[in-house]
């Protein structure tokens, strides 16, 4: 089976800090490849300043250049939503792959609001990164509560000896401040400037090799 990190998000946009924590986790835990899935919506964030997917695409192949990580809109395409769908919808489409899905403490601090999020973690391992400013809120996260006793180390998923599921992997990895919302912070229409350029024609998903609108 190839294992396969799946790091999902809005990509408002990519930035160094997704990079940082997908190529340290392709190395901690073994991973065969990482994919991004970038959003098409994400339910629990608004919908106002939501850069369009092409650009949000576009900036997660940029921030991606270079390394084994391949920028997918899949969801886009399955039409799924929530993320249970989409790992389901995956499963059944690539039968060969064994998929881990990648998230910043940040995530895991609201974990208990996605929909169905107990059977997520039936469904697929998931590993944990640290992220500064969040990594004590995500340990008295009420998700963690639940998921604390089926931790494991990063050298079981490395060796493939995970077990039964669910499985919970914390990584410690050097911090990366960047952060996506500090960007737009910065630039609201960061999508619009120069430094994200990019030719919406040209714009090919990586794992389905559509082109992305």
């Amino acid at each position: 089976m190839i294992l396969t990190g799946l790091l999902g998000g809005s990509f408002n946009p990519a930035h160094r800090g997704h990079r940082h924590i997908s190529l340290a986790a392709i190395e901690a835990l073994g991973l065969d490849d990482m994919w991004w899935m970038v959003s098409p919506g994400n339910p629990l964030k608004p919908r106002e300043g939501m850069a369009p997917l092409a650009a949000r695409f576009g900036s997660a192949l940029r921030a991606a250049e270079g390394t084994p990580i391949k920028v997918t809109a899949i969801e886009e395409e399955l039409g799924t939503l929530y993320t249970l769908e989409t790992l389901d919808a995956l499963i059944a489409r690539f039968p060969d792959r064994q998929f881990l899905w990648l998230m910043g403490a940040d995530n895991l601090s609201q974990f208990h609001l996605w929909k169905q999020w107990q059977d997520i973690a039936r469904t697929v391992p998931i590993a944990v990164a640290g992220r500064p400013g969040y990594d004590e809120q995500a340990h008295q996260a009420e998700a963690m509560s639940w998921l604390r006793r089926f931790v494991l180390t990063a050298d079981q998923v490395r060796n493939r000896t995970m077990g039964s599921l669910p499985a919970l992997v914390l990584l410690q990895l050097p911090p990366d401040p960047t952060s996506a919302t500090a960007i737009r912070a910065a630039d609201p229409d960061w999508h619009e400037s120069t430094d994200y350029s990019f030719n919406p024609k040209s714009l090919r998903d990586q794992v389905t090799q559509r082109l992305v609108t």
